[in-house]
C-alpha cells in the first residue's frame, strides 16, 4: 500500500491538476451516487476505485485515515492534499464553478464557510452512509442541511518547550512573562475566519480585554498555521504560544514539547462534505461515511475532539465545541480585522 504525505498543497495540485488536463474535456460534473442500498454505493465506488480529499487536518492523521480506509476498503485508493483553508477553500470553488472537480470530499476548519455553504447547497450532496444514523453521531447536532458534516473538532491548547521552559505554563498569563519576548509564536489570520474568531476570544475570555495588545508587545514570531508553530517549539525557535494543537503526537516522538489547555480554551469545529462536481460520487459517499465511523475517527481525533464519544482519548467531543457566531465573521468584518490586526502585531 502506497503512502502519500503531500509536503504542499501548490506541489499537490500540480500533480492533481496535470492529471485533470490530461482527460481533457471528458470528465464529467458528477451528480451524486448511484440509486440503490448501501452496498450498491459501495460496489460502485470499487468499480470507481479511487477517492481524493482535501483537508486542514495534521498530515498525520490525514496519512492514518488514509492507513485506516484502505484497509477496509482494498480496491479504493485513498489520496489527500493538505492545506490551509485559504489555500484549500478558493480551489474547492472554481472546481464547483468549472464543474472540473478533482477533489471529491473537502474538510474545513471555517465554520462560517462552511455554514454558508450549507445554506446555498451549490457545492455539496446530500451523505447517504449509515454511519450518519449512528445514535453516537447525533445526527440532528451534527449534520447541516444533510450535507455539510460535523467530522472533528480542532481546540486550541497553550504550548511550550520543555528545554527552555522546564516548568511549564499554569495560566495564559504565564505567557506574557516579558522574559518571552521575541520568543512567542502566533499564526497569522489573514483570511482565517477561524483565527480571527480565536484572536477575538482571546480578549474577551483572558484578562482584562487587552491580551491581544499585552501579546503583541513581546513582538512575537507569525507562522502561516498552526503546525508551523508546534515544529517551531519543537526546534526551539520558538519556546511558548498561546495557539498550538495539543501536542500529543510530538510528545509521543520524544520531542521537547508539552502542552495544557487553558481554562477556557478556544476551539472550532471541523466540518465535511462531498462535494457536488466530485469526480467519483460514490467513493466520495463511502469515504465520508468512514470518516464519522470508528475506525475513520480513531484515525482522525489524534489531538482533536471526535465526533463519537466512544472513541478512546479524544481531546473533547466535537459536538460539544459551540459554533462561533458566524454573522461576526463576515468576509468583509475579517478583512477588517486584518487591518486592526496587522497594526497591532507588525
Amino acid at each position: 500500500m502506497k503512502k502519500r504525505t503531500p509536503v504542499t498543497l501548490t506541489a499537490a495540485l500540480v500533480g492533481v491538476g496535470l492529471l485533470a488536463a490530461g482527460c481533457g474535456s471528458s470528465q464529467p460534473t458528477a451528480s451524486g451516487p448511484v440509486d440503490g442500498d448501501w452496498d450498491a454505493v459501495v460496489a460502485a465506488a470499487e468499480e470507481e476505485g479511487s477517492v481524493l480529499l482535501y483537508s486542514t487536518q495534521h498530515p498525520d492523521n490525514l496519512a492514518r485515515l488514509e492507513t485506516a480506509f484502505e484497509a477496509a476498503y482494498p480496491d479504493i485508493d485513498l489520496e489527500f492534499v493538505r492545506g490551509t483553508d485559504v489555500e484549500i477553500t478558493p480551489r474547492v470553488e472554481t472546481e464547483a464553478q468549472t464543474g472540473r472537480g478533482m477533489a471529491d470530499v473537502h474538510m474545513t476548519s471555517d465554520p462560517a464557510w462552511a455554514e454558508r455553504a450549507a445554506e446555498s447547497g451549490d457545492l455539496s450532496t446530500p451523505v447517504v452512509g449509515p454511519s450518519f444514523d449512528d445514535p453516537d453521531y447525533d445526527r440532528a447536532a451534527s449534520i447541516m442541511e444533510d450535507k455539510l458534516f460535523l467530522a472533528g473538532a480542532a481546540v486550541m491548547a497553550m504550548g511550550w518547550n520543555t528545554d527552555a521552559v522546564p516548568e511549564g505554563l499554569d495560566d495564559v498569563e504565564d505567557i506574557l512573562d516579558p522574559r518571552f519576548e521575541g520568543k512567542v509564536g502566533v499564526v497569522d489570520p489573514a483570511g482565517f475566519a477561524s483565527v480571527v474568531d480565536e484572536y477575538r476570544f482571546f480578549d474577551a475570555n483572558w484578562g482584562d480585554g487587552d491580551f491581544n495588545e499585552r501579546l503583541a508587545d513581546l513582538e512575537p514570531r507569525v507562522y502561516p498555521s498552526v503546525l508551523g508553530i508546534a515544529q517551531a517549539l519543537a526546534s526551539g525557535e520558538i519556546e511558548v504560544t498561546p495557539m498550538v494543537a495539543p501536542l500529543v503526537r510530538e510528545g509521543d516522538t520524544g520531542a521537547p514539547v508539552d502542552w495544557a489547555l487553558p481554562d477556557p480554551a478556544w476551539g472550532v469545529p471541523m466540518y465535511a462534505h462531498v462535494l457536488a462536481a466530485s469526480p467519483h460520487p460514490n467513493a466520495a459517499q463511502v469515504l465520508a461515511d468512514f470518516m464519522v465511523g470508528p475506525e475513520g475517527q480513531e484515525a482522525l481525533s489524534l489531538g482533536y475532539g471526535s465526533v463519537l464519544g466512544s472513541v478512546e482519548s479524544p481531546i473533547t467531543r466535537a459536538q460539544d465545541i459551540p459554533f462561533p457566531d458566524t454573522d461576526s465573521l463576515t468576509p468583509e468584518s475579517v478583512s477588517a480585522y486584518q487591518t486592526e490586526w496587522e497594526q497591532l502585531f507588525r
